[in-house]
C-alpha cells in the first residue's frame, strides 16, 4: 500500500513550491550575474566579435543553468517532501540475486 505523499496536503505543497518558486528566483538572479560577467569577459579579451556570438553565448549559458537550477530543484522538492518514498514498489519483495 502506498503511503500518502507530504505534496498531498495543500498547506505543506503551498509551502514547498512557494520554496522552490523562491529558490528560482534566487537562481535567474544568479545566473544573470554570470551570464553577464561571461560576457563582460568575452567583450574584454576579444573585443566585440559578432553580436551573435554574444546572444548565443549568453543564451546558452542562460539556458543550461536555468535548466539544471529547475531540475535540480524539482528533485530537492521531491525528495524533501517525502513524494519519493510514497511509491508502491513493485519490487520490494524480490531477493537479490
Amino acid at each position: 500500500m502506498t503511503r500518502p505523499s507530504r505534496l498531498d496536503d495543500p498547506l505543506y505543497a503551498s509551502f514547498a513550491w512557494h520554496r522552490y518558486w523562491r529558490l528560482m528566483r534566487w537562481m535567474f538572479g544568479v545566473t544573470l550575474i554570470v551570464t553577464v560577467a561571461a560576457l563582460g569577459t568575452f567583450w574584454w579579451q576579444n573585443g566585440m566579435v559578432s553580436i551573435h556570438f554574444f546572444i548565443a553565448t549568453a543564451g546558452a549559458i542562460f539556458g543550461a543553468v536555468m535548466l539544471t537550477a529547475a531540475l535540480m530543484g524539482l528533485v530537492f522538492l521531491s525528495s524533501g517532501s517525502g513524494h519519493d518514498e510514497a511509491i508502491d514498489d513493485p519490487f520490494a519483495d524480490e531477493v537479490d540475486r
